[in-house]
């Protein structure tokens, strides 16, 4: 399994590396709108599609995208899709983890297909967009979820259950701990803290996600941060959620030792818009 995951982390870094860095956001939009259209394919099944209407749901989802692309908004500013995109992720998300996992069968399937058609095409939208301002700001927003991701793993596993009584959300995910998100926390607020003083020393030409909040007051950084890393945690227990109640353990195969594209990527669903609202707005 271990040689499994190695394998498959090395071959994706080995497209989306070089795609990131390319001096064009094309080749990086190019391999989004691959994986986007996965991750469609994977909420087809997860939410009870057939063969051909999951493939059909991923085929939506890369033509809304182009169509996008082609309409240009790539290169427009976006207030009201990322305020809506935020509000309806906060909200939805809310509602989600306090129904719990028997609440989601009783959600429509027509309403399930386009909320996650709509997720997905938003976060490519705000994935894309970001790597046109710059990869610096990219990569701040991308580090952000994975540093925080690492580090609620690594507390949780150290500290869970020693401050608190009771686990984060036992009937979705019972492996996660409240130690193991403010660890999460810490851990950002530490990676927010140095990489904005590393964009002052190096002058960076374009800033990242939080020398952006810290131009705007000090106090905006910790607050942004915490409510990234919060909504992080909330895509990865909405995700945890619809998969508890498909009766799946991950999302696909896809990507084999590491489940699914939506299993890579669920936490970013929600981080991506949000920190595209905070920054631009």
């Amino acid at each position: 399994m271990l040689k499994q995951r190695i394998i498959t982390a090395a071959v994706l870094l080995a497209i989306l590396l070089p795609a990131l860095f390319y001096p064009s956001y094309i080749p990086f939009a190019v391999v989004m709108l691959v994986l986007i259209g996965a991750a469609a394919w994977e909420w087809g099944r997860l939410n009870g599609c057939g063969p051909r209407l999951s493939v059909l749901l991923g085929l939506e989802a890369v033509a809304l995208c182009a169509l996008s692309w082609w309409l240009g908004l790539l290169q427009q500013s976006l207030p009201v899709v990322w305020i809506l995109a935020g509000g309806a992720w906060v909200l939805g998300g809310a509602l989600m983890l306090r129904a719990g996992v028997a609440g989601w069968p009783t959600v429509p399937r027509a309403v399930r297909l386009v909320g996650g058609l709509l997720a997905l095409w938003v976060a490519w939208l705000a994935a894309v967009q970001a790597r046109v301002v710059g990869i610096n700001f990219l990569l701040s927003v991308l580090v952000l979820v994975w540093v925080a991701d690492v580090f609620a793993y690594f507390s949780g596993r150290a500290f869970g259950l020693r401050f608190t009584r009771g686990k984060l959300a036992p009937a979705i995910s019972p492996g996660k701990s409240w130690e193991g998100v403010w660890g999460g926390v810490a851990g950002v607020l530490v990676l927010a803290l140095a990489w904005g003083w590393a964009d002052r020393a190096a002058q960076a030409d374009v800033a990242s996600l939080y020398s952006r909040l810290m131009a705007r007051g000090w106090w905006q950084l910790p607050l942004g941060v915490l409510f990234l890393t919060m909504m992080s945690v909330v895509g990865d227990l909405v995700e945890s959620l619809i998969k508890r109640s498909a009766g799946a353990k991950d999302s696909s195969n896809l990507l084999p030792g590491h489940g699914g594209v939506l299993d890579r990527v669920d936490a970013l669903l929600p981080t991506l818009p949000l920190a595209m609202m905070l920054a631009f707005l």
